[in-house]
């Protein structure tokens, strides 16, 4: 990213602080996709907070929904296009979720998730046909279910 001339470094930022929230594959199945990214938002939340001994006082979320979370909210419809902190959570949760698959794929290689992430394309199926579901597929998968 480039601001005012100058390859301006999201990451590694020090004005710019962000937190992790992962949930598994078993949450998700049990609680459904939904809940489980409103979970993962939460555990951000508590996370950024622990990391830099803050306390968040408002939240701007993209899309149309609200989080259990005890502080002032905003939705913003197709925000990751509107709002730059949205559009950077967005770009860290793929590069997050793309560094854990690419660890994944060193335990199950016959996958091939380094290269597809454990998206559904052709490839990730015919190895879901081919191997059997890992212990990482959700179950509630349509196509594993």
């Amino acid at each position: 990213m480039k601001r005012k001339g100058k390859n301006f470094n999201l990451i590694n930022n020090s004005k710019l602080k962000w937190g992790i929230g992962i949930v598994s594959e078993k949450i998700i199945d049990k609680i459904n996709i939904l809940e489980a990214t409103k979970l993962s938002m939460i555990k951000a939340i508590e996370d950024l907070e622990k990391k830099n001994n803050i306390k968040v006082d408002f939240l701007i979320l993209d899309g149309k929904m609200k989080i259990d979370f005890n502080v002032n909210q905003e939705s913003i419809i197709k925000g990751d296009d509107k709002v730059f902190s949205i559009s950077a959570a967005s770009i860290i949760a793929k590069v997050t979720r793309d560094r854990l698959m690419i660890k994944y794929d060193k335990k199950y290689p016959e996958y091939n998730f380094k290269k597809h992430k454990g998206y559904g394309t052709k490839e990730h199926l015919d190895n879901i046909k081919k191997n059997g579901i890992c212990k990482i597929h959700r179950k509630s998968f349509a196509p594993i279910r």
